[in-house]
């Protein structure tokens, strides 16, 4: 299937260095607000990149649940692929892919496990299913069918009625602490603006990239 006619132009707006913030965390967040003030659907999914010992790169969407000066957080199970991955090798790359507003979000750093305490104030906060849901999956192993996650879930539901779900042991957060951050804006005539947070032992410099 060739699909070289395939072209869209980017016309929503240019990006320039007196527009950006001094910290990249900043910038994201105002971007963030801008993507969820477009009604953009799902504004926090981002693509998680790991590599695993044989050097293979292996990438999949997760939820964005915090984030702030010290990273962005996210959460899965621990014994799941992308966790060993990550065991193995702790540097990791996230992407937002915003491409109906012609932008995108690439951030590099190392991820670190966030505190149990932490882990059990989100865990407490989502709906009851969804906590279910955390114990029922033990996330990338494999499964003989459907069936044996309804009645895997029909279990539990009888093992914690209508008491608090705990925490599972095998399940948190972690925390990406950036290194770089890069903001990608479309241009026209592929002429995009492309601006690069690295961090410095004193803050932050930007550089600006070709396109």
């Amino acid at each position: 299937m060739d699909l070289s006619h395939f072209r869209q132009e980017y016309h929503a707006g240019g990006l320039r260095r007196a527009d950006l913030k001094a910290e990249p965390v900043e910038q994201f967040e105002t971007w963030f607000r801008q993507a969820v003030a477009a009604k953009y659907p799902e504004p926090n999914a981002m693509t998680l990149a790991t590599v695993d010992v044989a050097g293979w790169p292996l990438v999949r969407t997760v939820l964005l649940k915090q984030f702030d000066a010290r990273g962005l957080v996210f959460f899965t199970n621990y014994e799941s692929r992308k966790a060993v991955q990550m065991e193995e090798n702790p540097r990791v790359s996230l992407l937002f892919p915003w491409v109906a507003l012609e932008r995108q979000v690439v951030v590099q750093g190392k991820v670190t496990k966030i505190s149990r305490a932490e882990s059990a104030e989100y865990f407490h906060s989502r709906p009851r299913e969804s906590q279910l849901g955390a114990w029922v999956s033990h996330q990338s192993s494999v499964i003989p069918d459907r069936k044996f996650l309804t009645d895997s879930l029909a279990a539990l539901h009888e093992r914690f009625g209508e008491g608090e779900i705990p925490l599972p042991p095998f399940w948190g957060g972690y925390r990406v602490k950036p290194e770089t951050v890069e903001f990608w804006q479309g241009g026209p005539a592929r002429l995009h603006d492309r601006f690069l947070y690295i961090r410095q032992e004193d803050g932050w410099t930007i550089e600006r990239l070709s396109p």
